[in-house]
């Protein structure tokens, strides 16, 4: 079994003198600056930033949601191998995303005519694969969504509904989970819940998660934070406190 600190010597995510530019002429935006970072396995790392910062353009590009305009970014599988994301067809991105990488997002983005369990399974019925029982039976336990696997989301609450997408970013065990601003429609309660399950997903299942967030707290969940300014890398914290993240924010003008 591959313990946490071999895990950890690992890069899952390798990101090379990354620039994304909008628009054009005097209009023209660069979001992100010639950013290059690593994003290890194993670990939860936090991207935060000010308002306008690049950390959701970063985690797109990263997560191959969003193009490069220059650079590189190289996915290293947990089973051996390496893909150069930039490099791909949209076709073979799409299922390097299926299979490969999962997502969380601030909005649920559940389908409302599927019941839980139908959600969760999405990406593995889009591939034509089974899930693997024992894994399903600890990530739907571990989430607490045992009684709530026949209800449609109009029915459950936004936590729940929260973890019902964890749970469908899980199940295929992605190399990499990554979360934009998850805990941004839940209340504190049902957030704090939310990324205590990610921290245990990273320190019981040896998941990698990166995560966007303008939430202090929500930070020091993460093993390290990534901070960024004006597009650019502009420091880490590693082993955050709220306090240590905020008084760093300061200092970037967040």
């Amino acid at each position: 079994m591959t313990t946490q600190t071999e895990l950890s010597l690992r890069p899952a995510v390798v990101a090379t003198d990354l620039t994304k530019v909008y628009g054009a002429g005097e209009t023209q935006v660069r979001a992100l600056d010639g950013v290059s970072v690593t994003f290890a396995a194993g670990q939860f790392t936090a991207i935060m930033g000010p308002s306008g910062s690049g950390k959701s353009t970063l985690l797109h590009c990263v997560a191959g949601l969003d193009t490069v305009t220059s650079g590189s970014v190289r996915l290293h599988h947990r089973d051996g191998g390496d893909t150069e994301l930039t490099a791909l067809t949209d076709r073979a991105l799409t299922l390097l995303r299926r299979q490969r990488l999962g997502f969380v997002f601030q909005s649920f983005n559940l389908l409302p005519a599927l019941t839980a369990e139908q959600n969760i399974r999405l990406p593995l019925d889009l591939g034509g694969v089974r899930p693997d029982p024992a894994w399903w039976q600890t990530v739907i336990d571990t989430l607490g969504l045992a009684d709530r696997l026949g209800h449609r989301p109009a029915q459950l609450s936004g936590g729940q509904q929260q973890r019902v997408a964890c749970a469908r970013a899980l199940m295929p065990r992605p190399d990499v989970v990554f979360a934009d601003e998850p805990t941004g429609n839940l209340d504190s309660k049902a957030g704090h819940a939310l990324l205590e399950f990610l921290r245990r997903s990273v320190t019981e299942f040896g998941q990698t998660i990166v995560m966007v967030t303008h939430d202090p707290v929500a930070a020091s969940f993460a093993d390290r934070v990534v901070l960024l300014s004006d597009g650019r890398i502009a420091g880490e914290i590693s082993d955050p406190t709220p306090e240590r993240v905020l008084d760093h924010l300061r200092t970037l003008g967040a």
